[in-house]
């Protein structure tokens, strides 16, 4: 690992920070500040000022729109963002441009290249992501949502569920069983399917914080043309399998400057309420500090591996472990040092969970919400049981668990 940047890079460094001087608003101090209606606005208009300087997607290929920076350049972009708080696209974009475009490029056509990624950067297309079902949750290869040829189209049956974002997006990539007499990791195809269409339901999910980002999505019937899928037909887990390893592990140095971020608001807010002489909580500081460390560190460890070339692979599983539960601790620990005050829902909320802008301030208001969001994070994309599993069986070379006797997927 090389826990330094190159000295050439500190002038690219220095045009990103001009860039968000000279472009954000004076008072800025994070998305979150901003009136309801204010914030969609600005972050639309804020999308097509990316767009147009090309920083929505920095290391994509200029022909399709993208910056054409190399990968230290773009995490640059990503890096300096983050310490600003200002966000880099909507919600659906950490979909579309974070996972789906990385997969188009490395597994798709040129002809979906050239036809997909511009719409996704022009805002045109906006993605949400079919992975997940009722049975069929961190044992994702036992979906059983099928799709069948019907001439020159896939017809699509069955639900899924916990789509974020699904009520914003247009387009969906779903995981479908293609093939049920195939071992279930071998029948799956990773198709693309358009959301406006009287076969697909959307139906919101309220999540404990009160906020609507998940979904259940309903197909009935649906359509979509023969050649919209990703690979060739019962290839989608090999997708998957690239695709998962950008959620898991595609913010290598920007989730650890978040979760600092987060960290530093806990310790202003110990040092607020007179707690920081306690020996107690300065011990579950340090160790929470030491934590949030090594996450850097491991941060750094991927990009350092990343920038010689080599393809995340079963190593992104120790990010997502290590950032998730830290960032549940720290909302535990923020809990314990507000003690009765945490009941008291007072003061501004961040804008959505783990966000650039990390903590609107340090009232319970922000801290209970922050936990609450922070609780799924162990769960989503794939819980932290299974990423134990794959770093046991795939990184430490550990035996893998018995099996079941396989048997056919039952049908829906």
């Amino acid at each position: 690992m090389d826990p330094t940047y190159d000295a050439a890079t500190d002038d690219y460094r220095h045009s990103i920070r001009s860039f968000l001087s000279d472009n954000l608003p004076a008072d800025w101090r994070g998305i979150h500040h901003l009136a309801p209606e204010e914030q969609q606005r600005f972050t639309e208009d804020w999308r097509r000022l990316l767009a147009e300087r090309r920083l929505l997607a920095p290391a994509w290929p200029a022909e399709y729109g993208g910056g054409g920076l190399s990968l230290i350049e773009q995490v640059i972009v990503h890096e300096e963002f983050a310490k600003a708080g200002a966000p880099i696209g909507i919600p659906t974009d950490v979909l579309s441009i974070g996972m789906l475009g990385p997969t188009i490029i490395i597994c798709g056509t040129d002809e979906q290249k050239r036809h997909y990624l511009p719409r996704i950067l022009s805002g045109e297309d906006r993605w949400c992501q079919g992975y997940s079902e009722p049975d069929a949750g961190s044992d994702l290869a036992g979906l059983r949502t099928r799709a069948v040829l019907d001439g020159d189209e896939w017809v699509i049956n069955g639900q899924k569920i916990w789509t974020s974002h699904g009520h914003l997006a247009n387009w969906i990539f779903v995981l479908c069983r293609t093939d049920a007499n195939a071992p279930k990791h071998q029948g799956i195809s990773f198709l693309l399917c358009p959301l406006d269409q009287p076969g697909i339901e959307v139906r919101p999910i309220l999540n404990a914080a009160g906020s609507h980002e998940f979904n259940e999505v309903f197909f009935t019937d649906a359509r979509t043309p023969r050649d919209c899928i990703i690979g060739n037909p019962n290839d989608g887990w090999r997708i998957t399998t690239q695709l998962l390893a950008y959620e898991r592990g595609g913010d290598s140095t920007t989730v650890p400057l978040v979760v600092q971020a987060i960290l530093d608001r806990l310790i202003e807010t110990a040092r607020e309420r007179g707690r920081v002489a306690d020996p107690l909580v300065r011990q579950q500081l340090a160790a929470l500090q030491t934590r949030s460390s090594v996450l850097n560190g491991s941060g750094l460890r991927t990009l350092t591996t990343a920038l010689s070339g080599s393809p995340l692979g079963a190593e992104s599983s120790l990010s997502k472990l290590q950032w998730t539960e830290l960032y549940q601790d720290i909302t535990v620990a923020a809990l314990d040092i507000l003690g009765p005050d945490a009941a008291a829902h007072l003061g501004t909320a961040p804008h959505v969970p783990l966000p650039p802008d990390a903590m609107g301030d340090t009232a319970p208001g922000g801290w209970v919400t922050h936990f609450m969001c922070a609780r799924p994070a162990s769960i989503y994309s794939g819980s932290n049981e299974i990423q134990r599993n794959i770093v046991g069986e795939r990184v430490l070379g550990l035996p893998r668990e018995p099996k079941p006797a396989s048997a056919a997927i039952p049908s829906a």
